[in-house]
């Protein structure tokens, strides 16, 4: 492995991005990126999202939606490879030779199919039921996003750590099989970011309805700020900031300074809407800028176009020459 690693993150625009995904999964991202041992591949794994998303102007939107809000928390594509999965076509031939290398077994073991799988049973359905051979066949596609640049690193919540050892044992069964090093075997990063609390007090997510989005306007905002559920203890009343929703996502958005100094006054006892109003105007104060280069981006839809597609005008040649490898390894003309 060379001092310079590669590190690969793949961005699946399935949602409306809300300030849970940005301390989870973008700040972290980008500030790994911003190292100076790594070299960062971003990419947008818009055929990974078509396992859910079968309306095209909402696929097409939200893959507009995610590039712009990387963009705007500060992804650079002159200093990232930032490029659209779609736009890589080696990838899909990729995906099928390994899929040539990978065991049934392994795809019956992938964490999201024996999920369904075990919801369609306990519901009393076919085992199969809205199973698509996408779904089951996801990880081969993800293997092929991570071997087509020879990742080193994959930053990765918990669940996903799966995919990287599939990857893993995909390439080391390719190597092995040809008797070659093409494939760099990758090691998945468990993700340091945060789990951010939603408005009722669980983890902020789509799935509960209880998120705060990342460009809501200020009005929205505010509406959204007040609505965070908190007990029904008089103004005066002291209160633990350790035991706070609003408490845990202001510390995560302002400065030590601010943080001890609002902790503090919970404690000796202020109002619960004093403390949304102060966690309103934070987080308002700290979200204006990308704000606007957000809407900016979403205003000019061909200036994302145009990102993108330099970056895979960047991205093909390294693509195009592992392919011809490939094809000469497996006895195909390159």
């Amino acid at each position: 492995m060379s001092d310079e690693q590669i590190v690969l993150t793949g961005i699946k625009p399935s949602g409306e991005a809300h300030l849970g995904n940005y301390i989870g999964a973008i700040e972290p991202a980008l500030q790994m990126a911003d190292r100076p041992e790594t070299r960062p591949y971003f990419f947008m794994a818009d055929y990974h999202a078509l396992t859910t998303i079968k309306d095209q102007e909402r696929l097409k939107h939200l893959t507009y939606d995610v590039a712009a809000t990387w963009m705007a928390f500060g992804l650079d594509p002159d200093e990232v490879l930032f490029y659209r999965q779609s736009d890589i076509p080696e990838l899909f031939e990729l995906n099928w030779v390994l899929a040539c290398f990978c065991s049934k077994g392994l795809m019956n073991r992938a964490h999201a199919y024996k999920a369904t799988v075990e919801q369609n049973k306990e519901a009393g359905e076919d085992p199969d039921k809205g199973v698509d051979i996408g779904l089951y066949t996801y990880p081969v596609l993800m293997a092929a996003d991570i071997l087509m640049f020879n990742a080193d690193l994959v930053p990765v919540g918990e669940d996903q750590i799966q995919h990287v050892e599939i990857a893993r044992d995909v390439a080391g069964a390719f190597n092995h099989n040809y008797d070659t090093d093409l494939f760099t075997l990758p090691e998945h990063r468990v993700r340091e970011g945060s789990t951010l609390p939603g408005l009722d007090g669980r983890k902020m997510s789509a799935s509960y309805g209880n998120t705060i989005p990342c460009f809501a306007d200020t009005d929205t905002l505010k509406d959204l700020c007040f609505s965070i559920e908190t007990d029904s203890s008089p103004r005066e009343a002291p209160k633990d900031p350790d035991d706070s929703v609003v408490f845990d996502i202001y510390e995560q958005f302002a400065t030590d300074e601010q943080a001890d100094d609002l902790a503090g006054r919970l404690r000796e006892g202020i109002g619960w809407g004093d403390a949304k109003l102060e966690l309103f105007e934070l987080l308002d104060d700290q979200l204006e800028e990308p704000r606007r280069r957000y809407e900016t981006l979403m205003d000019d839809k061909a200036q994302i176009d145009a990102l993108l597609k330099d970056g895979a005008e960047r991205a093909r040649p390294k693509a195009r020459e592992l392919m011809g490898d490939i094809r000469e390894a497996i006895g195909m003309d390159r």
